[in-house]
């Protein structure tokens, strides 16, 4: 399967990205605090589309192969186990009546490890990081409330310029569901996936998951 003409469009969106955060930080360099060495988004909790889920996968597997592969997947495993229990108890406290946007308030200040993140605290995929990577630091939009990263200084009230990340996740699905069109998937609910990063490492995306063996698209072998 060859996913390089996604993988192309998921790179320009994230160079995009990048080119808004560096005018953000050019413009406001006061209240951009990020620097090397710097690891706080490195503890968010966040998901991952299908075709940010496959490139990071695909480049992760290209770097690491052998024990160093195995240890990060060892690393994985375990914050993956411990956002699964966060989340199950986040769910359980929904139909327990709890508000919506009060548990994702909770979720949002929950802090894992990311695991790929070294010692020395930096990034051991940093060149294909996320795009929610990439943004963060600066003020961004998600269902209309601004964020930004708990260590700048730009200040409540004030205009600045923020990414919509309501409009960038759309995007993302826009460019999974023209993969699973033309791979003719026949699990099309794929293009609603999101995963944590530590899932995206572990899984295996091949054509069982992604609905295009014999079984799943309805074909015999001859």
């Amino acid at each position: 399967m060859d996913f390089q003409p996604y993988f192309m469009k998921y790179e320009a969106l994230s160079q995009a990205a990048d080119k808004v955060f560096e005018r953000v930080r050019q413009e406001y360099p006061e209240c951009v605090q990020c620097k090397q060495e710097c690891s706080d988004c490195c503890y968010a909790l966040f998901d991952l589309t299908l075709i940010e889920a496959l490139y990071l996968n695909e480049k992760f597997k290209a770097k690491y192969t052998g024990e160093e592969r195995e240890a990060l997947l060892a690393k994985a495993n375990r914050a993956d186990r411990t956002i699964h229990k966060m989340k199950r108890e986040a769910y359980r406290e929904l139909k327990a009546g709890k508000a919506e946007g009060e548990i994702l308030t909770a979720l949002g200040a929950e802090r894992v490890r990311c695991p790929l993140l070294n010692d020395q605290d930096l990034c051991d995929l940093y060149d294909h990081r996320p795009i929610t990577c990439r943004l963060y630091g600066i003020p961004t939009s998600i269902g209309g409330k601004g964020r930004t990263c708990r260590l700048s200084t730009f200040e409540d009230g004030k205009p600045y310029p923020t990414a919509d990340i309501d409009k960038i996740h759309g995007r993302l699905q826009e460019i999974s569901a023209e993969l699973l069109r033309d791979i003719q998937s026949a699990n099309i609910k794929l293009v609603d996936i999101l995963m944590p990063l530590s899932m995206a490492m572990m899984t295996t995306f091949d054509a069982t998951f992604l609905g295009i063996d014999n079984a799943s698209s309805g074909k015999e072998s001859a």
